[in-house]
């Protein structure tokens, strides 16, 4: 029984692994671009600094939770750079995943409004896998052929393309394009590292003078899984206030909240109901986000150029 229980968790692990890949999993991802594409990194036009906690599956012991921290500024008109580092935990730190990565981006102008940029990101994975942190591990991994890891690190690189003017924008990114194994058991490979491709979408359309309507639409593709579609709307009233609602394709539903506390900083929250069986589970209060920005800028450009992604 011992044997099925560390086997299970192995396999669980890997499963959020694939996920884990496509940079973690956020319902926020329309305030948290520079997570899945490099290219985004500068074309807000100021200093931006977004830190963000996931909470997955509340309720369930052992259950994923996710930190990210990107920093990303513009130097000059046309070059961006910035630093990206996204914490993921499973199973009260058996599993814990950490990356670390520099983004650069360079645009250029396609029209009065239209910019095309292309990023490159290069950094690294580290893996830390404890399995002493399993309420009933008695060496049972190590007769498997499993044994624990220890912050290992490996290097990795990825690149994207964005584009957007002043209500519309697209991006397309592989955040990882290298192929890593962590560890083998038989010739199969347990914990795998694979290639992930992103597309993310959205406008802004003026509803009346106080009210805009911002749909956006995000697509993940992994050899191996599911393509998994985000869909959102979100209204927003007197460019403080964000209302709005998210469908993740046969996976969940979310209700979404934004308020611009100052010029600077902005608050976003998020909740996620699994549509799944296990969203009816007693043990499953759904999953939470909360996201803060802050934004270095002037008030001359704030009054310019508002930007509402």
């Amino acid at each position: 029984m011992k044997k099925i229980i560390i086997i299970t968790v192995v396999l669980i692990t890997s499963v959020w692994g694939i996920h884990a890949q496509q940079d973690a999993q956020y319902t926020q991802y329309m305030y948290n671009t520079v997570a899945v594409n490099p290219a985004y990194a500068g074309s807000r036009g100021v200093l931006s600094i977004n830190a963000l906690h996931r909470s997955q599956w509340v309720g369930l012991d052992g259950a994923p939770t996710t930190q990210t921290l990107n920093v990303n500024t513009p130097i000059g008109r046309r070059v961006g750079v910035g630093l990206s580092i996204v914490n993921d935990r499973i199973g009260n730190g058996t599993n814990q995943d950490t990356y670390f990565d520099a983004v650069f981006s360079y645009t250029i102008p396609t029209s009065e409004t239209g910019k095309l940029s292309f990023g490159l990101k290069a950094g690294g994975h580290s893996l830390n896998l404890d399995f002493n942190q399993l309420k009933n591990y008695n060496n049972e991994a190590s007769s498997l052929g499993i044994s624990d890891i220890d912050k290992k690190f490996s290097p990795n690189f990825g690149a994207g393309i964005y584009y957007h003017t002043d209500r519309f924008y697209a991006g397309l990114s592989v955040p990882n394009f290298l192929k890593t194994e962590h560890f083998d058991t038989s010739s199969t490979s347990i914990a795998q590292e694979r290639m992930n491709l992103y597309l993310i979408t959205g406008y802004v359309f003026d509803l009346n003078q106080n009210l805009k309507f911002k749909p956006a639409a995000l697509l993940k593709a992994v050899n191996g899984a599911p393509l998994q579609i985000d869909l959102s709307a979100n209204f927003m009233f007197n460019e403080k206030f964000i209302l709005g609602a998210a469908y993740r394709w046969d996976a969940a539903l979310s209700g979404l909240f934004g308020f611009q506390i100052t010029d600077q900083f902005m608050l976003g929250l998020a909740y996620d109901k699994e549509t799944t069986e296990l969203g009816n589970t007693a043990f499953n209060d759904g999953s939470f986000e909360v996201l803060l920005r802050y934004e270095l800028f002037t008030r001359y450009k704030r009054v310019i150029a508002p930007r509402f992604f």
